[in-house]
């Protein structure tokens, strides 16, 4: 081992010592941004970025079941990136793909977060039938965030509350007099999830891009400079280092 490796190893531990476990978020939720500039920086093609990328989360996950961090919720493919030129969005949907077979063949519990019918039908099923075989007795439950934007889980949210009120007799004069938060919760993608704790963003970008908006409201944020392929172990001791030197007011 060299000399630069057992440095490294010296200051993980110290981070890792630094950190109170009684102040370790339960829910982390991830945006994994910078594949593609990490590619076009080693001199690879994108496809090379996606696999890394892909790689990259399956030691994430790694880390945080070490860590005692019992859900953890991953942003892989946007809604705006279903805009990308066909032969790249089939790439990395095929990464996508690949990587949550892997997922369910672990030890993970996995659950599609989105809407899936943005996305070809074929792979949507390829990830349901994966998602259906995984581990649900695993000490990590893993949301995977797969067409998924903002805008569009709350618009979806308040079409299945009005459907489904629809379906009982109720008017929309009804609906909108017994309106509440809980209720407009209860049918988001995330239902029956506590919200995250702690959302971490890599590659430098400063900003939530629609991830998780209703489910944020009271999280702490931190952002890394590092592109996500490259993230490193250290990088996630330093977030939750501050997450954990933060008092967390709850908007009070």
């Amino acid at each position: 081992m060299g000399l630069s490796n057992v440095l490294y190893d010296v200051y993980e531990r110290r981070l890792l010592r630094g950190i109170d476990p009684q102040k370790m978020p339960h829910h982390v939720g991830a945006i994994v941004d910078g594949n593609r500039r990490w590619a076009k920086g080693t001199g690879s093609d994108v496809d090379n970025g996606y696999q890394a990328g892909a790689e990259k989360i399956t030691e994430f996950l790694d880390w945080c079941e070490e860590l005692g961090i019992g859900i953890v919720t991953l942003w892989v493919l946007s809604t705006d990136n279903l805009r990308r030129p066909p032969e790249e969005l089939a790439s990395l949907l095929a990464v996508i793909e690949q990587l949550i077979e892997k997922l369910a063949e672990s030890r993970h519990e996995l659950r599609l977060i989105g809407n899936l019918d943005m996305l070809p039908a074929e792979s949507a099923q390829r990830m349901k039938q994966a998602v259906e075989s995984s581990n649900h007795e695993s000490k990590v439950r893993v949301n995977i965030c797969v067409g998924y934007g903002g805008r569009q889980e709350l618009a979806d949210a308040v079409r299945s509350l009005l459907l489904d009120e629809s379906a009982k007799g109720r008017s929309t004069q009804e609906i909108a007099e017994s309106l509440s938060v809980d209720d407009i919760a209860d049918h988001l993608y995330t239902k029956g999830q506590p919200d995250p704790d702690l959302v971490i963003r890599t590659s430098g970008e400063q900003r939530l891009s629609g991830f998780l908006l209703w489910q944020s409201v009271h999280s702490e944020f931190y952002f890394s400079d590092a592109l996500w392929p490259a993230f490193r172990r250290v990088d996630f001791l330093r977030a939750l280092r501050s997450y954990a030197s933060r008092d967390r007011r709850f908007g009070a």
